[in-house]
């Protein structure tokens, strides 16, 4: 055989071993983040969870759903919240290091290389006691088979994870914020509430003692009134408890100490109209940011998997060097100039099974990665129903609590018509208007409860008002 011949035959079996290699490697692009969410948004449509929250709102009610309890103390606290909050300032630091990240990787497409100038001046006796010089040297990697491509779909899907990221902790700023300043208005109406209770109950006590004096009544009703008492003055710590842990964990989201958070007094909060109600139900789940993570964190997770593929490909790289010599001169009068370009190909045949192994770890991530963001879809749906029901629910329960307070409200109002003309006991009166309280307390109760309920749907619906708040942020 020719070395012609011989030299065919090597390059059409390199040219049939690479060809064999990329059809092994599966030649995987990148994930349409587009289309998996639409293909999410389908599901959702198709489900319609939640079609009776929709209605006909302006997108700054929604976007700023909280400005609708007409608190100038909260929209400040959340103000705070998203300007100060630690977790918040460092989950946007690292999404910029993930940006910068993403650059160093498209810098790859770019030659590398360097520049070295020096000058050599010498007494020594020798030929030459003068010389300067100037050289450059580059390396280009040309991207054939698209493994830098498959690196910077990686970089550009973590960066975009990582806005995400920034996204759900604003959610849970927000939304904690307002948790806890309702809670914290909550828990002052009902410490107001307690405070009557035992006064109530202190005026039983000493009508009671008087007539345990005067010997018409006996200790059993004394002693179950002390009772009740007690019960009642020792929920007082259990409130001012509550009411700290409130302003800490206010104080924590908005990057301050407990004793720098002054609340005043704002129950009409509980009171004021306070619905849940946005103008695409089924895009506020498909919008989530865990769902739009879950989908980057796959298309990364696709992304090194074609990365590791196209590692059993060869690399294809230009090298140069050019430079410039002057002898027996500091300058460059007298030059010598050289230069040269190199193609490269290095190919890792000797560590095929490592590459086909890290390949191979590499896809089963990528499954692993398909798999859970099917697991996160499935959960946003659940979490959704299940903030529906809660809101229904609470609703429910604050209605039937609301008509207790009436009902115990009215026999109140009929006890003290009856005594003031005889018709019963003190006594009586005194046990009306402890139902009362406690039916009070109970409405309070729920309406904190349904409150929470409808922040805690919103949480949950957050697609639409969560986006428009990242992009007011930046």
């Amino acid at each position: 055989m020719t070395k012609l011949g011989q030299k065919l035959l090597k390059k059409s079996f390199t040219a049939s071993a690479i060809l064999a290699v990329v059809f092994l490697s599966g030649c995987a692009s990148k994930i349409d983040t587009v289309q998996e969410q639409n293909l999410v948004s389908e599901l959702i449509a198709k489900a319609n969870i939640a079609s009776e929250l929709s209605g006909k709102l302006s997108a700054e009610d929604e976007i700023n759903w909280w400005i609708k309890l007409d608190s100038s103390q909260l929209n400040q606290l959340v103000a705070d919240a998203l300007a100060n909050n630690y977790d918040l300032q460092t989950s946007q630091l690292t999404l910029k290091s993930a940006l910068a990240r993403l650059g160093e990787q498209k810098a790859q497409y770019l030659p590398q290389g360097g520049v070295a100038i020096g000058a050599k001046r010498s007494d020594v006796i020798s030929t030459y006691d003068r010389q300067s010089s100037a050289n450059l040297a580059l390396n280009w990697q040309l991207d054939l088979f698209g493994r830098i491509t498959a690196l910077v779909d990686a970089a550009n899907a973590s960066a975009m994870s990582q806005a995400e990221q920034v996204r759900l902790l604003q959610i849970e700023v927000v939304s904690s914020v307002v948790k806890g300043f309702v809670s914290y208005q909550g828990n002052v109406e009902k410490q107001h509430i307690i405070a009557m209770q035992i006064d109530a109950l202190t005026q039983g006590i000493d009508v009671l003692q008087a007539r345990v004096d005067e010997g018409v009544a006996n200790d059993l009703d004394l002693n179950r009134t002390m009772a009740q008492l007690r019960q009642q003055q020792a929920l007082i710590p259990a409130i001012k408890y509550a009411k700290y842990r409130d302003l800490s964990t206010l104080a924590v989201l908005t990057g301050r100490l407990a004793q720098d958070v002054k609340l005043a007094d704002e129950q009409a909060i509980l009171a004021h109209e306070f619905n849940v109600t946005l103008s695409e139900p089924n895009n506020a789940i498909a919008l989530r940011p865990d769902i739009s993570r879950a989908i980057y964190d796959f298309s990364q997770a696709n992304s090194l998997s074609v990365s590791a593929s196209k590692a059993l490909l060869p690399d294809i790289s230009l090298s140069g060097f050019a430079g410039v010599l002057s002898i027996n001169s500091t300058g460059f009068s007298d030059t010598q100039q050289q230069w040269q370009v190199a193609p490269q190909l290095q190919w890792s045949i000797l560590s095929y099974p490592a590459l086909l192994a890290q390949r191979d770890a590499q896809q089963f991530l990528s499954e692993a990665a398909y798999s859970d963001y099917q697991q996160v879809v499935l959960k946003a749906l659940s979490e959704s129903e299940l903030a529906l029901q809660l809101l229904v629910n609470q609703a429910q329960q604050k209605r039937f609590a609301d008509e207790r307070y009436g009902f115990a409200n009215n026999a109140f109002l009929q006890a003290e018509a009856m005594y003031q003309e005889g018709q019963i006991p003190y006594l009586e009166l005194l046990d009306a208007r402890q139902d009362v309280l406690i039916a009070q307390e109970n409405a309070v109760d729920l309406t904190i409860s349904s409150m929470l309920a409808k922040v805690n749907a919103y949480q949950s619906f957050n697609g639409q008002w969560s986006y428009a708040l990242n992009h007011t942020n930046k």
